[in-house]
């Protein structure tokens, strides 16, 4: 979910909401992610996708920044527009996903801005009818989404539209939009200290699934925050990391920082940055400065640094 800061509009009409719809299905076709409902508000938005390998927080980044200067500049105003961090929650697919695109999809009519489902089915700024058919987004996954349903298309509708309908009397469920375990306990490593005094964590506000799916989670967070910790402590450094992939493939810092789009130094440079998240948990913009790129460009180095690591 994206806010507009102090609750604030972030869409004054709809000039803006199909521009800001444009340019979210541009990034969404180049870096494959699937999206599944979305939901445009007034001051603030709704998106459920399934993340691609770069992940999400490049295509979110260049989505706010994009718009908030179209925004700024249209509206004649200055300064920041959305709040700091948009809320994500990870959620279980196979659990919670037809819940959330109902959840999202009802989320017009719960405000007013679509006073029945009938006009929910045509209201433009809904995922929801998209997948009626009625305003197609050829980015949006509706054909993952109403197969759920049914195994036609018409079939899928139909079954999918009464399953919205079941909802319209639920109203708010605080139990899908989450609030924040992992942050307000002070991160990763607080959490993990929690759950190692022996009691099994449930649930986690940022962490949408069963037991079993937030133990796997936690699990898998817990390991790589030890195997961090263990290498910190063993004086371990970026400098150090940036020697060795260096030496191993015959490649100078100069040239390591110069933009060489050379195989070698591009692999290099993929290496480093899956080493720096994968044993420093250092953030992206200062694994970017070290090695003198774009932030923008560490997510697609750090996927391709785990497949080098692989192969």
């Amino acid at each position: 979910m994206v806010r507009g800061i102090n609750r604030a509009e972030i869409f004054c009409d709809d000039d803006d909401r199909r521009r800001f719809l444009k340019r979210l299905g541009e990034l969404i076709v180049a870096s494959k992610i699937q999206v599944f409902a979305f939901a445009l508000m007034t001051n603030h938005l709704h998106i459920l996708y399934k993340s691609g390998e770069g992940g999400i927080s490049s295509v979110m980044r260049k989505l706010l920044t994009s718009y908030a200067i179209y925004f700024n500049r249209r509206h004649n105003r200055s300064g920041h527009l959305f709040e700091n961090r948009y809320k994500s929650i990870l959620c279980e697919e196979e659990r919670y996903l037809l819940e959330l695109v109902r959840y999202i999809h009802l989320n017009p009519v719960r405000a007013g801005l679509a006073a029945t489902l009938g006009e929910l089915d045509s209201y433009p700024w809904c995922g929801h009818a998209a997948l009626m058919g009625k305003h197609p987004m050829e980015w949006m996954s509706t054909e993952y989404v109403l197969a759920h349903f049914g195994t036609t298309l018409a079939a899928g509708r139909k079954k999918y539209r009464a399953f919205v309908a079941d909802g319209l009397e639920q109203g708010k469920r605080p139990e899908l939009t989450g609030g924040g375990l992992v942050r307000s306990q002070g991160g990763w490593s607080q959490v993990l200290g929690l759950r190692q005094s022996g009691e099994q964590v449930c649930s986690d506000e940022r962490i949408l699934g069963g037991g079993d799916f937030v133990e796997d989670l936690l699990r898998e967070a817990e390991e790589s925050e030890l195997r961090q910790l263990r290498i910190r402590r063993s004086g371990k450094t970026m400098v150090e990391i940036i020697e060795e992939e260096c030496r191993n493939r015959s490649v100078s810092g100069k040239e390591l920082r110069s933009g060489s789009r050379r195989r070698v130094v591009s692999e290099a440079r993929a290496a480093i940055a899956f080493r720096a998240i994968e044993e420093l948990g250092l953030a992206t913009a200062e694994i970017a400065r070290a090695l003198g790129v774009a932030t923008s460009s560490i997510s697609r180095a750090i996927t391709r640094g785990a497949g080098l690591r692989q192969s």
